[in-house]
């Protein structure tokens, strides 16, 4: 599996990069960038030598973010992962203890428990994904639960050390009168932080804020005219969908004007068991759900979670960005058997908020 991986990443990148670097009128330089002033940039090779230094009247910030992990006492005397690096190991990890309750941490404990691991989760909140609403979580949590996999709510890792018998083993410790958690391998799934703090931004003039996110308008643009900063770096959204169609609100700056919608999955409240397709798979955990301006009639938000849902939720995204009103979906013949067959008969059942 990770050979797999490793060569579908690989293919993607080096085709990506060859196409950089053959492509018209693009000229590729590898190294570390730096703002000069508002209007140029120096680009200087791993040992500090100046490789180049460039001018232009439009720049576009697209550097991205990294994990970070906790500040605990005594990480610097072990081994830790992120993401990152996770998927690097080679052999399966007995018990991988994950520090986070956010996507990324749910994607990798649900990852390594099928795999074999046993698998804790720590949070420090009440529930997991802390951004959605208590029962979209709630149905998550549910479902991983089952899987085997372990949570700690409420709880706040202090302190880590190398374990005492067991060789690269860790030992996690908490404020609270919680015993000393073992672990084979330690995850930090807590956050990512901007890559802008060796980037001369200050000499620029480009204003971040206390997290080192470039702040933007509705079109990308920072403080500084003619400067845009795109991807995860802005704070955004940072999900792959939201940074890879950047370009399009870039594109629509530059040639007409124009600005774009942001879409953002909510939650969902129509139980999947009354999806057919979703009962023939055998997969019926989670529910869809859509809210709508009673007025205007507009789709404000919706979100699936269940099968398929990644694909199903872009017929509410494509209304939503469309402007149209509801009954345009509500009416709308899908195709069976499929997830989004059910999509139009979520909305015969709207009710007035409580």
């Amino acid at each position: 599996m990770k050979a797999r991986k490793d060569t579908i990443i690989g293919q993607s990148r080096d085709g990506v990069e060859k196409w950089l670097r053959s492509a018209n009128n693009v000229s590729v330089f590898q190294g570390h960038a730096r703002f000069t002033g508002a209007r140029s940039i120096s680009v200087s090779t791993p040992d500090g030598s100046l490789l180049v230094e460039l001018t232009a009247g439009e720049i576009f910030i697209n550097t991205g973010t990294r994990a970070v992990a906790s500040p605990l006492e005594g990480l610097e005397h072990i081994r830790y992962y992120t993401n990152s690096n996770l998927l690097d190991l080679t052999e399966l990890p007995e018990h991988l203890v994950i520090v986070g309750g956010s996507y990324i941490a749910l994607e990798f404990a649900q990852i390594f428990r099928c795999f074999g691991s046993r698998v804790t989760v720590l949070v420090r909140g009440e529930h997991i994904l802390s951004r959605e609403d208590a029962d979209f979580a709630e149905s998550v949590r549910k479902v991983l639960a089952r899987e085997g996999i372990e949570f700690m709510f409420g709880v706040q890792p202090t302190r880590v050390e190398l374990h005492p018998h067991r060789e690269n083993d860790v030992c996690i410790g908490f404020e609270q009168n919680i015993p000393v958690l073992e672990a084979s391998h330690l995850l930090f799934a807590t956050g990512r932080e901007p890559n802008t703090d060796d980037f001369g931004l200050d000499a620029a003039g480009i204003a971040t804020d206390k997290h080192g996110i470039i702040p933007v308008d509705g079109q990308l643009r920072t403080n500084v005219p003619g400067v845009w900063a795109i991807g995860d770096v802005n704070g955004r959204g940072a999900f792959t969908h939201t940074s890879y169609d950047d370009y399009q609100i870039v594109a629509a700056n530059l040639l007409d004007g124009g600005a774009r919608i942001m879409a953002y999955a909510l939650i969902a409240t129509m139980p999947m068991t009354r999806v057919g397709h979703a009962r023939e798979r055998g997969e019926t955990d989670g529910f869809m759900k859509a809210l709508v301006d009673a007025k205007s009639k507009q789709i404000l938000g919706a979100a699936i979670h269940g099968v398929d849902g990644d694909e199903a939720i872009h017929t509410f995204i494509d209304i939503m960005t469309a402007s149209a009103p509801y009954p345009v979906l509500q009416y709308a013949m899908h195709i069976h058997p499929t997830i989004s067959e059910l999509v139009p008969t979520l909305f015969d059942g709207l009710k007035p908020m409580k």
